[in-house]
């Protein structure tokens, strides 16, 4: 994954992958041998926060979200995150964002734009907190 050639090219000090839902014996070795740090959806509550001390880029990869909010990706697993539980995440990071990216929709997927909505809202939180981490 691109997430492996991160950590073996050594381009980040720290990676957090939160919200997975299937996690199979390679990828546990994976996380492992690159000390990636695993928060799996069934373990994200409403109040979730990430001990953050430098800055951040966010990769949205909107296939986290659970399909009833996010319908609009090529592969859809049900027990995914909820829109709010995304965003409440996203308001506690306290650090500079410097960038962001969001992934995997799939426009030919959606259901009446739903997921272009929740990608457009969650560009917005993410784009508000940059502003607001910016001045620190």
């Amino acid at each position: 994954s691109s997430f492996a050639r991160i950590m073996e090219e050594r381009l980040v000090d720290r990676l957090i992958q939160v919200g997975l839902r299937t996690i199979n014996g390679h990828h546990r070795d994976q996380f492992k041998r690159f000390g990636v740090e695993v928060i799996e959806a069934s373990r994200c509550g409403e109040d979730l926060r990430l001990d953050i001390t430098t800055p951040v880029y966010i990769s949205m990869d909107i296939d986290a979200l659970d399909p009833a909010f996010a319908p609009g990706v090529s592969y859809r697993e049900p027990g995914g995150l909820s829109t709010r539980q995304v965003i409440n995440l996203i308001h506690t990071i306290d650090q500079p964002i410097v960038a962001a990216d969001i992934v995997e929709y799939n426009p030919r997927c959606d259901i009446s734009n739903i997921t272009a909505t929740v990608a457009a809202k969650l560009l917005k939180e993410i784009a508000g907190m940059m502003v607001k981490t910016a001045r620190k």
